[in-house]
């Protein structure tokens, strides 16, 4: 079945998007390597961007459940798994970007990913998202059964913050997008957790959610640089509170936590104003 068909074999728009985009970051790097514009070093610019774009695309998939109920819109499932798929296929380019990069030397790269701990846990996570992918079929869904089906892709959380980890690691100096993504992580993991505490994902909790996950990258993100660089979490802190140098990573989250607490009121008010149906009369067929 094609990608962007519906179970039926229909074309579903939707799929036909979503299948768009996730082959759009792919066709942007192949222009820039046709162009020359990666940069001095192209394949370690390669490297980087297919990398960000598999820990994005995990994300994405992470958000699918959380915005099917607050947007009221069950049929986005149905991209969940090409998303989920797509972050593998991101991840293996990644890695198989990286062995270019160090030559075809396989064992060389045996040695760099046995030796160097962001490298280990980066391997650890590409291994676990394809096993994830070749999981994902409706075939192995039937041979594993549901229930173990569903208990094995729940390491897509942990995998997901492997990937993040990987990227807080390999990220020099400035760890303001590995931040983000660690404050996207976290408002995803907590309305996860209010829906297992049966707590509404109603617009005001969501406007909660959306502080909290920004007072934690904040925090986690001061930590960061605390713990690895020296820097004084009062500094970072302080930084946040300042957009003169650019919006930090903690209001980021707020913005889109806000943001969907804004999609949740107009939906719940769009509920409301909607006209009730009409009653069948005590003749009708």
């Amino acid at each position: 079945m094609l990608p962007w068909n519906d179970r039926a074999g229909n074309l579903s728009v939707l799929k036909l998007i979503v299948f768009l985009g996730i082959l759009a970051p792919g066709a942007w790097i192949a222009l820039q390597a046709a162009t020359g514009s990666l940069g001095a070093k192209p394949i370690t610019a390669a490297i980087h961007q297919s990398g960000d774009w598999s820990l994005r695309l995990l994300l994405v998939a992470l958000l699918v459940t959380p915005l099917r109920f607050i947007a009221d819109w069950p049929k986005l499932i149905a991209v969940r798994r090409m998303v989920g798929v797509a972050a593998a296929a991101y991840a293996l380019v990644h890695l198989l970007f990286y062995v270019v990069e160090q030559a075809y030397d396989l064992q060389k790269v045996a040695s760099e990913i046995l030796l160097r701990f962001y490298l280990t846990i980066g391997f650890v996570g590409v291994v676990g998202l394809l096993v994830l992918a070749a999981t994902s079929t409706d075939a192995m869904i039937r041979r594993l059964g549901s229930t173990a089906w569903n208990r094995l892709h729940l390491l897509t959380y942990p995998l997901t913050f492997i990937a993040i980890w990987h990227f807080f690691l390999q990220t020099k100096i400035d760890v303001s997008q590995p931040a983000l993504m660690l404050g996207f992580f976290v408002w995803l993991m907590g309305f996860r957790l209010m829906r297992r505490r049966g707590i509404a994902p109603r617009p005001l909790q969501l406007a909660g959610l959306a502080l909290i996950s920004g007072i934690a990258t904040a925090l986690l993100e001061a930590l960061w640089y605390a713990t690895m660089t020296g820097v004084m979490a009062s500094r970072i802190l302080l930084a946040n509170l300042d957009i003169a140098f650019g919006v930090r990573p903690a209001l980021w989250v707020v913005l889109a936590g806000l943001a969907l607490a804004l999609v949740s009121l107009v939906r719940l008010r769009a509920r409301r104003d909607a006209p009730a149906p009409r009653r069948a009369t005590a003749g009708a067929r």
